[in-house]
């Protein structure tokens, strides 16, 4: 082993390790501060573990490391049971990375809270898996023109997640006004991508320059995920709980609303001719007061009672603009919709701190295309 291996090696070990309790400090911590937040669904139990499986993909790196140092120390670095051992682990990295863009807000929604899809890509990681196991049977195709073949279903699986990581984190720092870390974290997902080029093309660059791109990519993606872990912390703290929270319908496109942690304290929203971004508003209302279950949420997808998520935004866009709130205290969507999974969204105030006039309420579900609410009142 050279000096050079030797000391990537050691400093893969120790940084990934640093790295890893670090986030799961945070993690336990985050968890036992704002836990009401973390499990406000009392009906599925939610816990955002996405820092939990970072830190899990983080210890993959250090048992990674401490393989590779025991290949090189005990000689058996060229054997096929090395190359599967790398590979394998890689592939674990993969599924821990996945899981915890599963519990990304910004993440492509087709990742995001969804059971489904997240199914099946971890079936994708398995069968890449055997694919990885079948090849590496085969030392004479491994060698095949300088080319790792084994190591290529890990590498196009690594492609496509760090597709998902890359856009996950942009969007996440972008709209969380960190455009400049957003762009950051973009150029190191590529580094990190390229540091695995060696793994396939054997004759890619040379020892120094690829274990110095490793060592670089690693340590900058833990930095941005501990920045990451800063500003969860942050909009956790700022996120208004929801028994502190009240809105009244008092009449047609008339809201009063209460959230103390945003400065807002008795004011009144008048919807004037935004009367669907108000009958929504209504509608999560009605459901959230009156509701068990299922029935306390809406399904804002194509085939949902509401088209499109950008009708929630609206409402707090609305919202925002006529409160006129500092840029340090303007609301999120998540502040007053609490994402269930599925396509479902809930209202985040508790029943009793929802009232709505008797008048309104009868006039609302009299009206033909609201009769399923009387429902709920009965």
């Amino acid at each position: 082993m050279t000096d050079v291996s030797e000391f990537y090696i050691l400093s893969h070990i120790f940084i990934s390790l640093v790295g890893a309790t670090l986030l799961l400090a945070i993690w336990s911590n985050i968890r036992q501060r704002f836990k009401q937040i973390l499990e406000e669904n009392d009906t599925q139990k939610r816990v955002d573990k996405g820092l939990l499986y970072l830190s899990l993909a983080m210890f993959v790196w250090v048992v990674s490391g401490i393989w590779s140092y025991a290949g090189h120390y005990f000689s058996f670095k060229e054997t096929t049971f090395f190359q599967f051992g790398i590979h394998l682990l890689s592939i674990v990295n993969n599924m821990f990375l996945l899981l915890a863009l599963f519990y990304f807000y910004y993440a492509p929604r087709f990742i995001y809270n969804n059971k489904k899809n997240i199914r099946i890509i971890l079936f994708v990681i398995i069968l890449t898996a055997l694919v990885t196991i079948g090849l590496s049977m085969f030392p004479k195709v491994n060698a095949y023109k300088s080319i790792n073949v084994s190591a290529i279903p890990d590498l196009i699986l690594s492609a496509f997640l760090c597709a998902l990581l890359g856009i996950s984190l942009f969007r996440t720092f972008a709209y969380r006004g960190l455009k400049i870390v957003g762009v950051i974290s973009t150029l190191v997902i590529l580094l990190v991508f390229s540091s695995q080029l060696s793994e396939v093309f054997v004759n890619y660059a040379n020892d120094f320059s690829n274990n110095l791109i490793k060592i670089i990519a690693k340590t900058s993606l833990i930095s941005i995920f501990l920045v990451l872990a800063t500003t969860w912390v942050i909009r956790l703290a700022n996120m208004p709980k929801p028994n502190e929270m009240t809105i009244s319908f008092l009449d047609w496109s008339l809201v009063k609303i209460s959230i103390p942690t945003k400065g807002v304290f008795d004011e009144t929203i008048d919807f004037g001719s935004k009367t669907t971004q108000y009958k929504n508003l209504l509608k999560f209302a009605i459901r959230r007061k009156y509701g068990e279950g299922d029935a306390q949420s809406l399904i804002v997808s194509l085939g949902g009672e509401i088209k499109n998520q950008t009708y929630l935004t609206r409402i707090i866009d609305n919202i925002n603009s006529i409160l006129e709130l500092d840029q340090t205290q303007l609301l999120e969507r998540r502040d007053l919709f609490t994402f269930i999974g599925e396509g479902r969204y809930r209202l985040r105030m508790i029943p009793n701190h929802i009232s709505i006039d008797a008048t309104l309420l009868e006039e609302f579900c009299k009206t033909p295309e609201n009769d399923t609410y009387n429902a709920l009142l009965s």
